[in-house]
């Protein structure tokens, strides 16, 4: 009998501790899949933060590069397998496909809670990045499906020391076209690099291209040039492409542009060896740890029209979405939620110089950084736009570009053979 109790008593033992391990084991974790290199410690620190404060295990795993990542996330929404929280790389297209298949959740509901709290924390023009609007082209419905982590905006950085050193007022950079076209002679004559940047990488060509076609004929007719009822041939897009033409015959752009990386340029830039950088707000965290001490400012690109004001691609840096299918999307929300609040915003603006996307978060950070800032007034973004241009489009007028600067082709080349390209897509889309 004795032994019997005593069992019994062995028995419970271990059932209350198999309970008790249960319970520790039922905490909640949530997956975070992302490819930022440069915030990867911040999240981990704040990942750990999370948890001793609300037992709430946040797993953060980082896939990088870009290319890797977007791989692991294509090949795990065909398995319906994506983590309970992750980004998406891509175009306003590609958001829209994932929405459709189901594997992004509208978040519109908890944005809007407690009179728009968590919505009026953002920058508005962050917050449309990841918004779909009525009446939509991507047939999504109305609502919001990602959260803006920061915030970028792409504008040209100069050197101050090599500006001061071509007899330029180092606090005064060029506003206007001209102005930017006529310290080419200069750099040239001093045997130093105009303007770098990774225009081998086409899609920095395309933002810059789009910069100078809403300056020049404004955003109402780059949209209506999208649709189709404007074409490529029309002559203020060769005003556009004739930008580039000036840019290389002024001696303003660097040598070897168009087949550059990013990554070279911003090393060029950071050990003084160029005047000029097309570049995003991102560049800030790069150059300090390449140059700690170089001196340098944020600018609009100088602008090649009085009619319409310059425009540049900003809005959303980084985006996180919660998946649709996942037993922890309430975690996940609230761990978003208290990521994107003020004081997590401010320490991951001050740990990776990348801009917040709270925009009660930027009394602490460097004052090249808030120039960066500044330019979200001019922001744009074509994922905002609602209408978005054939990929093979878009790849022919940057790749014509680049033929603009080595001298193989006019303006008027490349916007007769955009325009073709143009019209077989179109096309092509109306057969379907």
């Amino acid at each position: 009998m004795r032994f019997k109790s005593l069992f019994l008593g062995v028995f419970v033992l271990f059932s209350i501790l198999g309970c008790s391990e249960n319970k520790i084991d039922s905490k909640p974790t949530v997956n975070i899949w992302h490819w930022m290199t440069d915030r990867d410690p911040a999240f981990q620190e704040l990942a750990k933060k999370y948890e001793s404060l609300y037992g709430v295990k946040i797993n953060f795993e980082l896939y990088a590069p870009s290319d890797a990542y977007s791989q692991k996330i294509r090949a795990a929404a065909q398995g319906t397998n994506l983590p309970d929280i992750f980004g998406i790389l891509g175009e306003k297209r590609d958001f829209a496909s994932f929405i459709k298949a189901g594997h992004i959740l509208d978040i519109t509901s908890y944005m809007e809670a407690n009179n728009n709290k968590w919505k009026n924390s953002f920058f508005p023009k962050a917050l449309a990045v990841n918004e779909f609007s009525k009446g939509n082209s991507y047939g999504i419905e109305p609502g919001i499906f990602g959260v803006p982590i920061d915030i970028m905006t792409i504008q040209m950085v100069y050197n101050k020391k090599l500006l001061g050193q071509l007899g330029l007022n180092p606090n005064r950079p060029p506003k206007t076209l001209q102005d930017f076209l006529d310290i080419g002679g200069k750099i040239r004559d001093a045997g130093m690099q105009g303007l770098v940047s990774g225009w081998g990488e086409v899609w920095m060509v395309d933002c810059l291209a789009n910069d100078y076609a809403f300056n020049i004929m404004g955003k109402d007719k780059v949209l209506a040039t999208i649709r189709g009822e404007v074409p490529y041939t029309d002559e203020d897009w060769i005003k556009v492409l004739s930008v580039f033409k000036q840019m290389q015959e002024s001696g303003v752009l660097a040598q070897g542009l168009v087949t550059m990386i990013n990554k070279s340029a911003e090393q060029i830039f950071a050990n003084e060896k160029a005047v000029f950088a097309f570049n995003g707000s991102w560049c800030v965290n790069v150059y300090k740890g390449m140059n700690p001490d170089l001196e340098y400012g944020a600018m609009l690109p100088p602008e090649a029209s009085g009619r319409y004001p310059m425009s540049i691609w900003g809005g959303a840096g980084s985006s996180f979405m919660v998946n649709a299918r996942s037993k922890n999307k309430e975690e996940a929300v609230k761990f978003l939620v208290w990521l994107t609040d003020q004081d997590q915003q401010a320490y991951l603006a001050q740990t990776t110089n990348n801009l917040p996307a709270n925009k009660n978060s930027l009394s602490k950070i460097p004052e090249v950084l808030a120039q960066f800032a500044r330019g979200m007034d001019y922001a744009t973004h074509p994922n905002v736009w609602g209408v978005s241009e054939f990929s093979l489009v878009i790849e022919a007028l940057d790749r014509g570009i680049q033929s603009i600067i080595i001298g193989e082709k006019t303006p008027e080349q490349v916007a007769g053979e955009v325009q073709k390209v143009k019209e077989r897509e179109m096309a092509k889309r109306r057969a379907k």
